[in-house]
């Protein structure tokens, strides 16, 4: 039993289960490793300074999560014209290439045959999986890996295959398939840094 099903048979009613569920949310956010987050922010500031592309990869929910960073630290920024801006980029984002790949090539291609076209030395992959072993997620990161490049994780459970790969790894610790917390919180993550570099673009332009 995880603890979104035990704060579930817990609970009286809705007020009762959603005080727990918030409860038990806050509780993971406090025991989050603040340090891999300030990481995180340096591999965006570093790849910016040197006009690199990260990518983001993720499936399902990490997919949506991945698009929505995307947006966030790219456009959401708004960089000054004439200024480098943070070249981000989801690989979730074009239906007719991940079809075509998974068709073609198969799914544990979806990702690493989108780099191998796009991936210049230098650039970064965020690699998001609650689980932590999506094989087409672990494949593209190992590829990644062999080009001397940087992995930074999103990750929930207990970190997987991919957390032994990953450079830097965000980890939201829980009991195995208690994909709600930790999506939620990889999105609380995404806001978190684009409000630090929308302030800070903004306090730097003062």
């Amino acid at each position: 039993m995880n603890n979104i099903e035990r704060i579930f048979n817990e609970s009286k009613d809705l007020d009762g289960f959603v005080k727990g569920y918030l409860e038990h949310v806050s509780e993971l956010l406090r025991l989050m490793d603040v340090q891999s987050i300030a990481s995180f922010v340096e591999q965006l500031e570093k790849a910016r300074r040197s006009q690199n592309t990260v990518f983001i990869i993720g499936n399902g929910g990490s997919a949506a999560t991945a698009s929505h960073m995307a947006n966030d630290f790219a456009l959401g920024s708004h960089t000054e014209e004439g200024k480098n801006p943070y070249r981000v980029l989801s690989l979730t984002d074009s239906i007719a290439k991940m079809t075509a790949i998974s068709n073609d090539h198969g799914y544990d291609r979806l990702f690493v045959d989108q780099l191998r076209v796009h991936y210049r030395p230098g650039d970064k992959l965020v690699a998001i999986s609650a689980s932590g072993n999506s094989k087409n997620v672990i494949v593209a990161a190992e590829w990644v890996k062999k080009q001397g490049g940087t992995v930074i994780g999103l990750l929930g459970f207990d970190g997987g295959k991919l957390k032994d790969i990953c450079d830097v790894s965000i980890h939201v610790a829980t009991p195995k398939g208690e994909y709600g917390p930790v999506e939620d919180i990889h999105m609380i993550i995404d806001h978190l840094v684009y409000t630090w570099l929308h302030y800070r673009e903004r306090k730097d332009r003062a």
